[in-house]
């Protein structure tokens, strides 16, 4: 994947970058073969290639950069002494990489004191990789993003998921769907975070909303809609970060409807335990 890379941040981009390929070198020669999947809670699974990813990831970053802090979903947290962390998500999208779903990505954000620097997000599959930089734009393999010019409900396309403890905890954001769906163009649950924030940068999507996410999940798509010219915000309006709780990103335009539209949902009876299974 040969992306252009500039500005402050270059060094962390080229390592970013490379990180992201040892990582898809692992995932795709595993993909469509036999996995050993293990279960984290009823929902959310890892399979060896999540930590081998992951590995390799934190193989390239940690030896250029061991002053940093890495926060990464296998195998916690880092610490370091920089002021920076880096977020990593080695595959998001596991459930549908285990069922042979091909709709997956490997996730990397770098911060510091909460700002985002540097993002990338590699689709292995496409040879796909979305990378932005502080103040320096959004870009896919070099081309550059920019946010849909949708502005309103009723013809945007949107993105959604369902957190892991949706089978148990009524407020497991099938309310707002049924309540969204009716007042947009359509709804979209593909599965992958990251996915879902990178392609409402690339204008694909024209918004998305998500709650009890983790940072590695968002910390790359948070500033790839940002430097492709959109807004991301908590369900309370205010600017996101990596740590935020909820996350609703969409074009300037199109992004008070979707908050409202995210908030107006009618309240859930949280007398109500949901049974039974559920989609993964």
């Amino acid at each position: 994947m040969n992306v252009s890379v500039k500005s402050r941040y270059a060094e962390e981009m080229k390592a970013a970058i490379h990180a992201a390929n040892a990582a898809a070198a692992v995932i795709t020669a595993k993909w469509d073969q036999t996995l050993n999947v293990q279960k984290k809670g009823s929902v959310d699974l890892v399979t060896e290639v999540d930590q081998a990813a992951e590995d390799a990831i934190l193989s390239v970053l940690r030896s250029r950069y061991p002053a940093d802090e890495f926060i990464a979903e296998e195998t916690g947290a880092y610490p370091g002494t920089s002021g920076r962390v880096w977020y990593i998500d080695p595959l998001d999208g596991t459930t549908n990489f285990s069922h042979g779903f091909p709709h997956f990505c490997t996730s990397i954000g770098l911060f510091s004191e909460g700002r985002p620097l540097v993002a990338v997000i590699t689709e292995p599959l496409r040879d796909w990789c979305f990378t932005a930089e502080q103040g320096c734009g959004a870009y896919l393999n070099g081309k550059k993003l920019k946010v849909s010019t949708t502005d309103t409900l009723t013809d945007a396309l949107l993105a959604t998921g369902f957190p892991y403890d949706r089978w148990t905890n009524p407020d497991n954001n099938s309310h707002r769907v049924a309540h969204i769906l009716r007042r947009c163009q359509g709804v979209r649950r593909a599965g992958a975070a990251a996915l879902d924030l990178a392609y409402t940068a690339a204008g694909w999507l024209d918004g998305y909303w998500e709650d009890r996410l983790n940072p590695w999940d968002v910390g790359a798509g948070l500033l790839l809609v940002q430097e492709a010219g959109g807004i991301v915000s908590d369900f309370q309006g205010q600017p996101a970060r990596a740590e935020s709780p909820s996350f609703v990103a969409a074009n300037a335009g199109l992004h008070p409807a979707l908050l409202d539209a995210v908030n107006e949902a009618p309240p859930i009876d949280t007398k109500t335990r949901l049974r039974g299974g559920g989609s993964s």
